[in-house]
């Protein structure tokens, strides 16, 4: 404790915590009840005030203000620290904080019906059967944070303020960790198929509870952000063999702009609302190829469709498209394909991403005012990539997962991540798509193969941007000796670009597809001069070969003469 905060801060702390802890508590009931809340209130403030009072306190040069110790969920590490005044009458002082919890109040106070807050398990609710119109929940994602680890920060300041007026909460030393739904191996002696199971358990009974509780017409809410095949598989299986039919998914945005967690990551801005009912019997088994595959791609198309128009773009737009794909599939209590074998959750998710990022191909086709779908996969791939995670790193399950769904290999001997020329940068688990500036100086990139291949046309394309910013004078010769069709080629340079895709202004396609600067203004310089550098080019180096060629042979048939002459 004595590491996170300096002397000073923890004088001051403990001077807050004493005082709380020493205000009397009246004896009338109504007015007990009153102070008890005050008091809760009071435990929240010094909540707020640990989190701007410690040594993991940070300065951010950039917004000219301090960051506090949960930026992220995790504690991060500081080669120093800053700190204000806690009464000093400043931005972020005691007082403002107060001020903060009081206008929460207040907003709150607006609510016509009162609400009972009950602390719990959610694998073990109290109420009797069906007796809620609604549940909602934001379940922990998987592996991503241990909460109650990070809750003992908080804790053991809110036991020294409230431990004796709220005992029946404080009775422990620390948070209880044992039934928190995390697939943490550490805690199942770094067993990782121990604690998936663990989590995948807790899940389903947690979801089973739900539906006892609810009526029959009720809804289920489901809040769910994480992005891994692993989370949502179980989310998945969780809700289905606990009679639960997906109906609807919705973005909704709930992320703060900006925020630390999502700066230089693929980090979603939006939460992914899963709406579930209760799903009727009589639907045992549907099979994949005839029942569900049909109906998935209808649903998936009209779900791209409808947000594209509202403006979801990137990864909200494959999670949400994903998420409501989920109806064609736990409509059934067991999805089989014909032969028989049962449909895991895990390969329905491929499927459904790849569907997904079909129709969002397509889309790009259409407000490219081309056809991106008619270029190669890996052209596609690229393409799909920066519309979906701009330049982001990747995870190494969430870029396999992609991958997958684009049928496209990201390691191995011709994987995408291999050679001079990768278009996939691996370092450790994380995995980031290069521009042309770090593949295009390579000389035999885009040109076609010792059998005859043609390359892909991003290759090809990349290799034109980097002569055109280092050798222009090279072009026309790479041009005629590597051959690209042309027409493809704008396409797929309009795709990337982002100006041609919406229709509309600059700034409107530019939340569509966002390569890196350096090749978004490249490829709006070759886009502009598209005719002297492309057409032309092209035909100037056939002029040029052509005319080399006959001086060649000029020249041979003037020594030949010569030699006959002698």
């Amino acid at each position: 404790m004595d590491t996170l905060f300096s002397g000073r801060q923890m004088l001051f702390l403990l001077t807050f915590a004493a005082n709380v802890q020493a205000t009397p508590m009246p004896h009338s009931y109504s007015t007990l009840e009153h102070s008890r809340a005050v008091l809760a209130y009071l435990g929240l403030l010094q909540s707020t005030i640990c989190n701007a009072n410690s040594s993991l306190c940070r300065w951010i040069p950039q917004n000219q203000q301090m960051g506090s110790v949960f930026s992220r969920q995790a504690f991060a590490m500081n080669w120093d620290y800053c700190e204000i005044a806690p009464l000093g009458g400043a931005s972020g002082d005691t007082e403002e904080y107060a001020k903060r919890i009081v206008e929460g109040i207040e907003a709150a106070t607006v609510a016509t019906r009162p609400a009972n807050v009950a602390r719990g398990s959610a694998t073990n609710l109290p109420w009797s059967n069906a007796v809620c119109d609604v549940v909602i929940t934001d379940p922990p994602y998987y592996d991503n944070i241990d909460y109650a680890k990070l809750s003992d920060f908080f804790y053991v300041w809110l036991k020294r303020c409230l431990g004796s007026s709220f005992p029946e909460h404080f009775a422990a030393a620390a948070t209880p960790k044992k039934q928190e739904a995390v697939a943490d191996p550490v805690r199942h002696g770094r067993d990782r198929a121990a604690a998936r199971r663990s989590y995948e358990t807790m899940m389903a009974q947690a979801f089973v509870q739900a539906s006892r509780v609810l009526k029959d017409g009720g809804h289920l809410v489901v809040v769910y952000a994480h992005k891994t095949t692993l989370g949502w598989a179980t989310l998945v299986d969780s809700l289905r063999t606990s009679g639960f039919l997906v109906s609807e998914a919705w973005p909704l945005d709930t992320e703060k702009p900006g925020r630390v967690v999502a700066q230089d990551s693929a980090a979603l801005t939006s939460s992914i609302f899963l709406v579930a009912r209760k799903r009727q019997s009589g639907a045992a088994v549907g099979y994949y190829e005839e029942d569900v595959q049909p109906e998935l791609t209808d649903i998936v198309r009209e779900k791209v469709d409808v947000l594209w128009e509202m403006g979801i773009t990137g990864a909200d737009l494959v999670i949400a498209a994903v998420g409501a794909g989920l109806q064609a599939f736990t409509k059934y209590d067991k999805v089989e394909y014909a032969n028989g074998e049962e449909v895991p959750a895990e390969k329905f998710l491929a499927e459904v991403e790849a569907v997904v990022l079909n129709a969002m191909l397509a889309k790009l086709s259409g407000a490219a005012g081309g056809n991106v779908s008619t270029v190669d996969n890996v052209s596609r791939f690229y393409v799909l990539w920066r519309f979906v995670y701009k330049t982001a790193e990747l995870d190494a399950g969430e870029a396999i997962v992609f991958s997958n769904g684009t049928h496209i290999e990201l390691d191995g001997p011709l994987g995408l991540s291999t050679g001079k020329d990768a278009m996939v940068e691996k370092k450790k688990a994380k995995y980031r798509a290069r521009d042309f500036t770090e593949r295009g100086n390579y000389d035999k990139l885009g040109l076609p193969t010792e059998n005859g291949q043609s390359a892909p046309l991003i290759d090809t394309l990349h290799r034109i941007l980097w002569l055109m910013e280092n050798s222009p004078r090279k072009l026309g010769e790479f041009l005629d000796e590597a051959r690209p069709d042309r027409e493809r080629l704008r396409v797929l340079a309009q795709a990337l670009a982002g100006a041609a895709l919406s229709g509309k202004s600059e700034t409107d396609a530019a939340k569509l597809v966002s390569t890196t600067t350096a090749e978004q203004t490249a490829l709006g310089k070759l886009l502009a001069n598209w005719r002297s550098l492309i057409e032309e080019g092209a035909a100037a180096a056939v002029v040029g070969k052509k005319a080399a060629k006959q001086d060649k042979e000029d020249g041979q048939g003037r020594f030949d003469y010569g030699r006959a002459d002698r």
